[in-house]
């Protein structure tokens, strides 16, 4: 049995399971193999896909199958290196979206470099790199290696320096195109405006251009949100959202001009600030949540 785990990793690594699928295809994998996916969204007839596995069960495949094929994570390479298990692992790539940056060919080649593992590099010679796991005497893994200690520290160490933009990058993008959304509610209205559409009507078919514009931009680029089965629930919740934040927006105003007579460009800025934010956390916690 060969066992795929790609960790619990938030980006799709499918393109490692369509090369094992092919190789299942060509009858060049007869083994059963089971796979542990996480947030990668694969369907095939020749695996068994889980999303994740209980402890207890992972631990239970681990020890049963003949063969780990894995991803670079730390993690998962030295959960396989301790059961002595051949294990051949895969890196995911930047330019793929598999990661946000390159590390894990990094952490591959040192394990690999140890004699720990296999490294599979061409994904069009899984089945070749299975042939040679069928050989491959691994070297015992010792938790005290000092080579293997420094890489792990290295690897947090370049990680935390370096990942400030991929932590931030969500509310930056999502700045960005909030920026970009009130553009084009602005020349929406104008446009219309210029056709001698009313000025509410112009106002309300902005407002809903804008907000569609809003999910577009949020669902591709923002919060990344690949599953199409799931457009039309988001879009609705999305809409939803966005007329709750339009009804805090109004009532933001009437309290800041009426109630406590502030100055309508202070009040504007208030509430539009408001709204920012709360449109931020319904999209992330309710709308495009992972």
């Amino acid at each position: 049995m060969i066992f795929v785990t790609l960790g619990t990793q938030d980006k799709d690594f499918s393109r490692l399971l369509k090369a094992i699928d092919k190789e299942i295809e060509k009858g060049t994998i007869k083994e059963k193999v089971i796979v542990q996916a996480g947030h990668t969204k694969y369907e095939s007839k020749n695996m068994e896909i889980f999303d994740l596995i209980p402890t207890d069960e992972f631990n239970e495949i681990i020890e049963k199958c003949d063969l780990i094929i894995t991803h670079g994570g730390v993690g998962n390479i030295l959960s396989a290196i301790k059961k002595n298990k051949p294990v051949i692992a895969a890196a995911r790539l930047k330019k793929f979206k598999e990661h946000t940056n390159d590390h894990q060919k990094q952490i591959i080649g040192e394990f690999t470099k140890q004699g720990y593992i296999l490294e599979l590099r061409d994904f069009g010679k899984v089945g070749k790199m299975i042939e040679k796991a069928k050989t491959f005497k691994a070297k015992k893994f010792k938790s005290n290696t000092k080579n293997m200690i420094k890489l792990i520290e290295d690897y947090i160490e370049e990680d935390n320096h370096t990942s400030w933009f991929n932590k931030c990058r969500e509310v930056l993008m999502y700045l960005l195109f909030g920026g970009l959304t009130t553009l084009v509610n602005i020349l929406s209205f104008f446009i219309l405006r210029k056709l001698s559409v009313g000025v509410y009507v112009s106002n309300l078919i902005a407002w809903v251009v804008a907000v569609l514009f809003a999910f577009i931009t949020n669902k591709l680029f923002v919060f990344e949100s690949n599953d199409k089965s799931k457009s039309g629930k988001e879009l609705i919740s999305f809409f939803g959202f966005r007329i709750l934040s339009l009804g805090v927006d109004m009532g933001a105003m009437y309290l800041l001009l009426q109630v406590i007579n502030t100055g309508e460009v202070f009040a504007k800025i208030i509430a539009n600030v408001i709204v920012i934010i709360l449109n931020y956390i319904f999209s992330k916690l309710f709308v495009f949540k992972k």
